[in-house]
């Protein structure tokens, strides 16, 4: 469904929502197969939401938002469920004969008039946006949760009764055809189906396949939490391994070593990558899948929880034709995802991108993706030499892991290339003491890195929160952490609270269990800071200051620090105060 550019720019400028000068940039950059409203989306100019909002007025449709609506299962199920995903149609309402349905193109009477004679009722067609048709769609897979259960329940017993067992009762070490044939068995092939569909549904992020004495804990990470999932047979344990070994094409009869793989699964949504990791443990092998969605929708820095001046820095040092920007975090922060965001900000068809990744976590058109092979001898340091030698403007560098690669990057960045890069420290001041331990000489530091943002993600709050304010022994307990004086001067200049608030009235939030949302959160957020390389802070790093000083330094020119920033996010309603202490406090 498209409306010409001719009305949609008319609406825009009707409804105040955009100036003419934003519109005509946006309508000059149209192109085949993309229109106004969807250069404005990618640019960050307009909401999906706003958008479609602005189409049903303009087609006299009503708008309606089922994001965070739990369907009844009998409504839900009116259309089926292939029905709902080809056509982008699901049925949310049910009123006598009445029948309200939202989908992405009204205009579809095909559709609407199979609905209308497969189900016998008048059909009152609903306009809505793809985040709420994803969300109504995955009901039909989390109202499965119970059918998964029967199918790991009965497919176990399947398998209990085909193992092979001693007399004394103890199982028989199997050899490697045994275990193939286990892992083509259709029960277990049906367990572990089930297992990384419902991880999916569950939006985990790992999965973890532990043996115990006497039985299997599966747990999903989800949110950065670890959560029991299911606990299953321990009979099924050699089968379940075997499945995932078969999929990743790794040794079935290895039991001693360690084992790393991958393996992918497609659909018409989305293509799915698992990384898996074996490790023998005391009661056999315990199996550790990392999802990745690799056709994962494009973020801004905005989006990933940036905001005012840290914003501003890393815009000036992504601008710069030459240097290094560094994102710094420990394992599962995101910065990864941060310097996929900035990637996509560089992407034009006048610059050559290189980059060189363990694993590649996202595919990015018009980008030169690279996977480093450390079997074959394929590791960051080859990859990034012979990337020198491809004529890249901007090469991001999937990790800093040793001296040599960490030479090269400064080198690059010497050379005229931009360099983005990732270090495991826990602060952005803490990569550069880091670096001088990797034996970069600190002149070089000085001279190549532009900025160095550090992270980590917090849980964000579902819409269901209680505020409440904080007393004056919790907020003197907080002041022993952070400079609450300073926080409150940054809500002010940021206009997060008014001029004449005080601590006193300023409200935090708590979250609110719901039968959708059982703990009160969900999805991420980033708390940053961005340490920018001034003149001064160049000269911290020449006299080989430590990180505290540099740190420091940089409060003092303005920077706001990781706890800071989640204080800021927890006042807007965004996490909690425990979440910020639990992911900050070291």
């Amino acid at each position: 469904m498209k409306i010409e550019t001719k009305r949609l720019k008319a609406f825009l400028l009707d409804a105040g929502l955009l100036d003419e000068k934003v519109l005509e940039a946006a309508e000059k950059k149209i192109q085949k197969g993309k229109d106004l409203g969807q250069i404005l989306i990618g640019e960050g100019k307009l909401t999906e939401e706003d958008l479609i909002r602005l189409q049903a007025y303009i087609l006299g449709v009503p708008f309606v938002d089922l994001e965070h609506q739990k369907i009844p299962e009998d409504v839900l199920r009116t259309i089926p469920e292939p029905i709902a995903r080809t056509h982008n149609i699901v049925a949310y309402r049910k009123d006598g004969n009445r029948l309200e349905v939202a989908m992405l193109d009204p205009e579809d009477l095909e559709t609407i008039e199979f609905i209308k004679k497969t189900s016998k009722l008048k059909i009152l067609p609903r306009l809505t946006t793809k985040s709420s048709i994803k969300n109504a769609i995955s009901q039909y897979r989390r109202s499965l949760e119970a059918e998964f259960g029967d199918i790991i329940k009965n497919g176990a017993k399947d398998v209990i009764l085909t193992m092979p067992v001693a007399e004394n009762g103890e199982e028989i070490p199997q050899n490697s055809e045994d275990l193939e044939k286990a892992a083509q068995e259709l029960p277990i092939v049906r367990i572990v189906d089930t297992l990384l569909q419902h991880a999916i549904v569950e939006r985990a992020s790992d999965i973890h396949i532990e043996p115990g004495e006497k039985e299997v804990v599966v747990r999903y990470r989800i949110d950065g939490i670890l959560r029991d999932a299911m606990v299953l047979p321990k009979q099924v344990a050699p089968g379940i391994i075997a499945r995932i070994k078969v999929l990743s094409s790794l040794k079935l009869d290895e039991h001693r070593l360690p084992q790393d793989g991958r393996f992918k699964i497609e659909n018409s949504e989305q293509r799915i990558s698992f990384r898996v990791s074996i490790l023998p443990v005391a009661e056999g092998e315990k199996a550790v899948m990392r999802i990745l969605v690799e056709n994962s929708k494009s973020f801004t820095l905005e989006t990933l929880g940036f905001f005012g001046e840290g914003l501003e820095k890393i815009h000036k040092a992504i601008k710069k034709p030459v240097g290094m920007v560094l994102a710094t975090g420990p394992t599962g922060s995101g910065k990864t995802t941060t310097l996929y965001t900035v990637l996509d900000i560089l992407n034009t068809p006048e610059v050559n991108i290189s980059t060189i990744e363990d694993p590649i976590e996202y595919r990015m058109p018009r980008i030169n993706q690279t996977q480093v092979k450390p079997d074959i001898g394929f590791s960051f340091a080859n990859g990034l030499r012979s990337l020198l030698r491809q004529d890249p403007d901007i090469i991001m560098v999937g990790e800093i892991r040793d001296n040599e690669t960490a030479s090269l990057a400064i080198n690059a960045s010497l050379t005229g290339h931009l360099v983005v890069s990732t270090l495991h420290t826990n602060s952005a001041s803490g990569a550069l003491p880091r670096l001088l331990d990797m034996k970069v000489e600190p002149f070089l530091i000085a001279s190549t890195v532009s900025a160095i943002i550090g992270q980590r993600l917090v849980r964000r709050l579902w819409k269901s929160r209680k505020p409440f304010t904080l007393s004056k022994a919790e907020l003197q307990e907080l002041g022993k952490q952070v400079d609450l004086e300073r926080i409150l001067k940054i809500l002010k200049e940021n206009k997060i609270v008014k001029s004449g608030d005080n601590w006193d009235s300023i409200n935090f939030y708590k979250p609110v269990a719901t039968p959708e949302c059982p703990d009160g959160y969900k999805d991420r957020i980033g708390i940053h800071e961005v340490l920018e390389i001034t003149e001064s802070i160049k000269q911290l790093i020449i006299s080989n200051a430590t990180s505290d000083a540099i740190e420091k330094r940089a409060k003092e020119e303005g920077m706001i620090t990781m706890l800071e920033d989640g204080i800021v996010k927890a006042v807007q309603g965004i996490t909690t105060i425990e979440e910020i202490l639990r992911v900050t406090t070291e």
